[in-house]
């Protein structure tokens, strides 16, 4: 069994919120992701209950430098949050598993005792990615190629195994026996259940709808999130729609042969995510209930050319550091980044398809890389507290070849 003596066992997730996932050049296309991280770390502070004074650091991921002021961006974050100017904040980045890592560097910290609470964020403008050029510093020669370039295009692809990131979904298609019907399948069943979550207004618990708003910071210059004319309040992700079997099926394949298509792999959306993250201490004197226990956290490195089976080792790896065994877990969530990664982990692990994304994944939601942990960890303490349950794991692949999954447990679970 784990041992809840250790410092990380003592590490809290407090509260959280996050905006609507909102379609690839849709209403918050226009929207700095400082703006919207900052939206979403003020909701998650408010829902916690502490002052935002309290909160001793802030640690902040967005993969894409989406704005002229990326490089401040997780500092402007904890500024125009509330934060007091003392409390210093970093930027991490582990691609699509960004917003698990900015949970673990959060428990690190508070379990070295650099600070009791901590803000982590996640925040992502996939429509924002810039068209750049990195070789035309000292100008243009003539005749030289123009080399501008699809920065979000481009970085699908990984140089080192030479492959797209479908490709490496198609691979283990390959090396598993994973068939288009089943994938379709899969997809299918993604969307009919964020469908129902959404009906049920599970996700609205999640969500803080997003207005025009201004953010000030006394002595500093104000900054401001604006929606499109006519648009007043995005309170809903966008992306769910009915998708059946005989739908998907008609879409063409990225690749001649292949398994996947643009419906069932992960949409392209805007958002952020926020958690406050607490030790023992602050929880308990917060008066409030946390969502979760952060139990446990672990990575691992894969072949990049396969790097969505990354979810496997990592969840192994955690499996054994704490003791328990997937008989444990009542819910699993594995990023949707491609739906035949998504069933070659779920076929190596011999997972439940009645435990695993319950509440339907990215494929039907959407993923804003560096949101994407955060969103499914909220999802996943808010599902064990309706249901009852103990044990969740949360997971993700990661581009290059790697895997990350947090344990988080239920703090109203009772046994019988």
């Amino acid at each position: 069994m784990p041992d809840f003596s250790r410092p990380l066992h003592d590490t809290w997730l407090l509260a959280g919120a996050r905006t609507p996932w909102v379609d690839y050049c849709g209403a918050l296309a226009a929207v700095s992701p400082t703006d919207l991280g900052i939206h979403a770390a003020r909701a998650a502070i408010e829902r916690s209950g502490m002052a935002p004074a309290a909160i001793g650091a802030s640690v902040v991921a967005s993969m894409a430098h989406a704005d002229f002021d990326a490089y401040v961006l997780p500092r402007h974050v904890g500024l125009y949050a509330g934060l007091d100017i003392g409390a210093p904040a970093i930027g991490v980045q582990r691609i699509c598993g960004s917003g698990f890592e900015v949970l673990r560097q959060a428990a690190d910290q508070i379990a070295l005792g650099y600070a009791d609470a901590v803000l982590a964020v996640g925040t992502e403008s996939m429509s924002r990615n810039p068209i750049c050029a990195y070789t035309h510093r000292s100008g243009f020669r003539l005749g030289a190629p123009v080399e501008f370039k699809d920065f979000l295009w481009e970085a699908l692809d990984d140089p080192a195994a030479r492959v797209s990131m479908i490709q490496t979904a198609e691979n283990l298609a390959r090396q598993h026996g994973i068939r288009r019907e089943a994938v379709d399948a899969y997809a299918a069943r993604s969307f009919e259940r964020a469908l129902h979550a959404q009906a049920q207004g599970w996700f609205a618990e999640e969500i803080a709808p997003v207005t025009a708003q201004r953010f000030e910071r006394e002595g500093y210059h104000d900054r401001g999130l604006r929606l499109p004319r006519k648009v007043t309040t995005v309170a809903q992700d966008t992306h769910p729609k009915p998708s059946p079997v005989e739908v998907l099926a008609g879409l063409r394949t990225v690749y001649d042969g292949g398994v996947q298509t643009a419906g069932n792999s992960a949409a392209l959306v805007d958002g952020a995510a926020a958690m406050v993250v607490g030790s023992g201490a602050v929880m308990r004197d917060g008066g409030r209930p946390p969502l979760a226990r952060l139990a446990g956290a672990a990575a691992a490195g894969v072949p990049p050319e396969i790097m969505g089976i990354g979810p496997v080792p990592a969840i192994r790896q955690l499996l054994a550091a704490t003791g328990l065994s997937m008989a444990d877990i009542a819910l699993v969530e594995i990023n949707e980044a491609q739906g035949a990664q998504v069933l070659a982990c779920a076929q190596v692990l011999e997972l439940d398809p009645a435990r695993l994304n319950v509440n339907g994944g990215s494929i039907a939601l959407g993923h804003p890389l560096a949101a994407t942990g955060l969103r499914l960890t909220l999802t996943a303490a808010l599902e064990l507290q309706r249901r009852g349950e103990r044990y969740a794991i949360v997971s993700a692949c990661v581009g290059g070849g790697q895997g990350m999954a947090l344990l988080i447990e239920n703090p109203n679970f009772c046994k019988a």
